[in-house]
């Protein structure tokens, strides 16, 4: 087997043509800023959208033609080598550092066809896997009937799951008779795109399984718990018979209406938006994801989201999506807190999740998740969740079969 690699052509090339794009980028916000500044408008006011015009203007575009041209040098000078080492596996690092880039910029990546971007895969003993019954069978030699999925979060690998030996999806293949398989895909992506996609693929896995499925579980981790809920949302419309065979369905700090900090970071968008002198600057701020902007209040379908700006600072945009029928779905929530007597309300959230939206709970009781059961965590933060054996036991006590849906 060829030595894993930190680095590849194909990653020179998609870093250039980052490296090119922000230039442009940079380019275009200080050409506004200098327009604005030349024609002096009102502190607060529309934005300025007119470019710079003369000598001035011969300067920007030429930046902008230079900068095109050194882009397309370095594609040619890396075309020879990316054949040659196109199929060595990726090192762990490598895999840590695409997946944080693309939850970031995946959505960026994608519409530009970087070859950074990461293409969603189901992956064992850390190497993507072909859904076919074939290679399902060589990659799980002992594969059991009960697989069991696990859905990583924001900017992470499936590689996250594990931690100085201690593995959930291992934990639960030894203890509860699981096949366990692990999600890999670009979190910056539209949150209801992944789950289209993730529904096909589960489809596809199901179909392919070795030997005959008897039960499907879920175990989401961040946003991977909102995919799920997404991909049930797309299933259930296509009438996959995946989603018959889902018996659990369990949520790791999953943001279910959304993240605080997002909220924050929209409010900062219209502040910078509120004054032609700062708007430009609202562009460095809007780099963020797709799949960053879902989080701002949990966006599980392409209806939250299309045809709507994604920066505009609005109200709660989600249209209602229930929880799969027949399936015990259970929440789990982390609290930097250590009191357990402390009230609900007054315990911080894990550092990126607050407590009521990893539990489900909501201020409208209309929007409130009827989850089977919920747990919360005292004193560990939001990537501890994925390795804390207290939050294991609470999975395989779960898993263990002692609730009905």
């Amino acid at each position: 087997m060829s030595k894993p690699t930190h680095a590849r052509p194909a990653d020179v090339q998609g870093v250039s043509h980052m490296a090119i794009d922000a230039t442009r980028g940079i380019t275009d916000l200080v050409e506004t800023v200098h327009s604005t500044i030349l024609r002096v408008p009102q502190i607060f006011g529309e934005p300025v959208n007119i470019p710079t015009s003369g000598i001035t203007g011969l300067v920007y575009t030429s930046i902008r033609t230079i900068t095109a041209l050194v882009g397309g040098g370095i594609d040619l000078v890396l075309v020879p080598f990316m054949q040659m080492l196109r199929d060595r596996p990726s090192s762990p690092e490598r895999d840590a550092t695409l997946a944080a880039l693309n939850g970031v910029l995946g959505d960026y990546l994608q519409a530009n066809n970087n070859p950074l971007a990461i293409g969603m895969c189901m992956r064992m003993d850390g190497q993507p896997v072909e859904l076919t019954k074939s290679a399902l069978a060589a990659a799980a030699p002992q594969a059991s009937g009960k697989i069991l999925l696990m859905a990583h979060g924001l900017c992470l690998t499936d590689q996250h799951w594990e931690h100085e030996g201690h593995d959930h999806g291992a934990l639960l293949a030894a203890e509860r008779g699981y096949t366990p398989i692990y999600l890999h895909y670009n979190t910056g992506l539209h949150i209801s795109s992944n789950g289209r996609a993730l529904a096909e693929m589960l489809a596809t896995l199901t179909d392919a399984w070795p030997v005959p499925v008897e039960e499907l579980a879920i175990v989401a981790h961040s946003m991977g718990g909102l995919v799920a809920r997404s991909a049930c949302h797309y299933g259930t419309l296509a009438n996959h018979a995946w989603v018959q065979h889902l018996h659990a369905l369990i949520f790791l700090g999953t943001p279910h209406h959304g993240s605080e900090l997002e909220r924050a970071g929209n409010w900062l968008d219209t502040l910078l938006m509120s004054s032609p002198y700062t708007a430009a600057f609202a562009r460095l701020g809007q780099i963020r994801s797709a799949g960053i902007t879902d989080l701002r209040y949990g966006s599980l379908i392409d209806e939250d989201w299309a045809d709507h700006d994604r920066f505009a600072h609005v109200g709660d945009p989600r249209q209602p999506v229930p929880l799969p029928a027949g399936v015990a779905c259970y929440a789990i929530a982390a609290t930097t807190g250590s009191i357990e007597g402390d009230l609900q309300d007054q315990l911080p959230g894990d550092g990126l999740v607050p407590v009521e939206s990893a539990l489900g709970t909501h201020p409208d009781p209309d929007k409130d998740l009827p989850l089977h059961e919920q747990w919360v965590g005292y004193g560990m933060n939001h990537l501890e969740l994925l390795h804390r054996a207290e939050v294991y036991a609470q999975i395989t006590q779960w898993l263990g079969g002692g609730i009905n849906p």
